[in-house]
């Protein structure tokens, strides 16, 4: 009977022990059937131990008879079998635990060795990337900055202010770069170490997702900085301007010319800002008694109009009209020399026109407004220089046709000019100003403001 049970014994551990070698989990599941077996069997002798014994003694092989055991004897038996049992099992369960956890070590080794490297490559790359373009976008940044502080000197304690703050975010992305830098160098010259790395590039990236959240914030910072600073300055390097703050039949402004406009060609150029456009607003106005009509540059919704010798020469350019309070130049040209007319937008010529008023002269005489047109009555700038008040002042004007804006470098040639005249005055960061007319030269020639319009710095 021994002899059976040590075989049902040895059977369980010898199979347990051959497969200890499996993954972590089946070696759970045998541990669990190892020790079910075992307690199977200790119950087994248990309950053969407390069996009664044959009644007739079993006689011995020699001469001498065996005494047989009393119940103390198989008590005690018992227990030094439970006891033993209890040491095998308690060995067998330690060294299963020892095994599944060295396993699941090695697992972890070779997955960290499988995935680490690749993980902090990528990882690495995309924040190289990403600080690439943030230092590219801090660097154009800067340099609006540094070019909107040139020309708008009364914002300068700002602009410092926010150059600072993108002086600091492009040190905080250089310094990440760096620090990617060494963690790849890390990663691939020691591939024990790359678990422990795989910490620190999670760190490392969580802080550059915080850089690019603050540099967001800061963005929009500046760009409503940017635009309060770009309508606050006046372009081309005017000093001054003239604010038109309503529509009004009484706001204009009256101009004297410092020649007399009998001419056969001009140009003439301003730079606008207007708060609204009506279906029709006028921004240069010359007319007589008998053609109140001679010269006009019309706004009308988003297109820009330019009239010649009365309304039915019309030049039309369409989409060149901004809104949101953006500054816009816009130059007339036109020669009595087979009537070519043209219209510019923004330094591009916008249309062009031939035929216009052909063989015509501009006569002398009329009243010059921005702001208001010509018509039976207003007032006379007098290009004569006269100055003198024309009846029916007070009924003279349309309040819809008024502009509301504001307006300078309101310049005037007796020639057509070059496209590339026109487009050096037409860059806002340029000196336009500087370049003044010789029939009306912006800051030179006396314009009078009426009704409220008034010069402003």
């Amino acid at each position: 009977m021994l002899d059976g049970l040590y075989s049902l014994i040895s059977l369980p551990l010898s199979l347990s022990l051959s497969l200890s070698l499996l993954s972590p989990l089946s070696l759970l599941s045998l541990s669990l059937f190892s020790l079910l077996s075992l307690s199977l069997i200790s119950l087994s002798l248990s309950l053969s131990l407390f069996l009664p014994l044959s009644a007739t003694a079993t006689p011995a092989p020699g001469p001498c008879k065996a005494t047989d055991m009393t119940k103390w004897d198989k008590l005690f038996s018992m227990l030094e079998n439970s006891q033993m049992r209890e040491n095998m099992l308690l060995q067998f369960s330690d060294d299963i635990i020892k095994v599944e956890l060295g396993s699941l070590r090695g697992e972890m080794l070779r997955f960290v060795a499988q995935y680490g490297g690749a993980c902090g490559v990528a990882v690495e790359t995309a924040g190289r990337r990403m600080s690439m373009q943030m230092e590219a976008r801090l660097r154009e940044s800067m340099e609006h900055l540094r070019q909107d502080r040139s020309t708008d000197a009364g914002n300068s304690a700002g602009n410092s202010h926010q150059e600072k703050l993108l002086q600091q975010l492009l040190t905080a992305v250089r310094t990440q770069a760096i620090q990617f830098i060494k963690l790849e160098n890390i990663c691939l010259s020691n591939p024990e170490a790359k678990g422990e790395n795989l910490q620190q590039e999670v760190a490392s990236a969580e802080m550059l997702v915080a850089v690019v959240t603050e540099l967001a914030k800061t963005r929009a910072v500046l760009e409503l900085a940017l635009k309060s600073a770009q309508q606050r300055h006046l372009p081309a390097g005017c000093e001054t301007a003239l604010l038109f703050p309503m529509r009004s039949r009484r706001i204009f402004s009256s101009v004297t010319p410092d020649l007399p406009l009998s001419l056969s060609s001009f140009t003439v150029c301003l730079w606008a800002k207007p708060v609204s456009v009506s279906n029709r607003t006028v921004l240069f106005s010359y007319g007589t008694k008998r053609n109140p009509y001679e010269i006009q540059l019309l706004l009308s919704g988003t297109r820009a109009l330019f009239t010649v010798g009365g309304e039915a020469h019309l030049v039309e350019a369409r989409g060149v009209v901004k809104g949101g309070g953006v500054w816009t130049h816009l130059c007339g040209a036109w020669s009595s020399e087979q009537g070519i007319a043209s219209l510019w937008a923004d330094g591009h010529r916008v249309a062009y026109t031939p035929g216009v008023a052909e063989g015509h002269m501009l006569p002398d005489g009329g009243s010059l407004q921005l702001g208001q047109e010509k018509n039976d009555g207003g007032v006379s700038g007098g290009s004569g220089g006269s100055g003198s008040q024309m009846p029916g002042f007070e009924g003279g004007f349309d309040a819809k046709l008024a502009f509301a804006g504001k307006m300078t470098g309101v310049n005037m040639w007796d020639r057509v000019l070059t496209e590339e005249e026109i487009s050096q005055l037409a860059l806002q960061d340029g000196e336009g100003c500087e370049q003044r007319g010789n029939v009306v030269g912006w800051g030179l020639t006396e314009i009078v403001p009426h009704g409220g319009a008034q010069f402003i710095n």
